[in-house]
């Protein structure tokens, strides 16, 4: 039966290599997160301008072909 009056000792470790690990895969994680936002806004604005270009023209064909000469 165990003594109830008994001494317990908390035993804390600094341990800062696995500290700096952690803090080395979260910042590779927010930068790897940053540059996939980059990408999405690249593609979406590169997307944007492809479409505004092709109906620009759309339109400079519509409107030279209704030219009676």
């Amino acid at each position: 039966m165990l003594d109830d009056n008994r001494e317990q000792y908390v035993i804390q470790t600094d341990s800062t290599k696995e500290d700096g690990l952690g803090k080395v895969i979260a910042f590779i994680f927010v930068v790897s997160m940053f540059l996939a936002f980059v990408q999405e806004v690249f593609e979406s604005v590169r997307a944007w301008y492809r479409d505004t270009m092709v109906w620009l023209n759309d339109q400079a064909a519509y409107v030279a072909g209704s030219w009676p000469f």
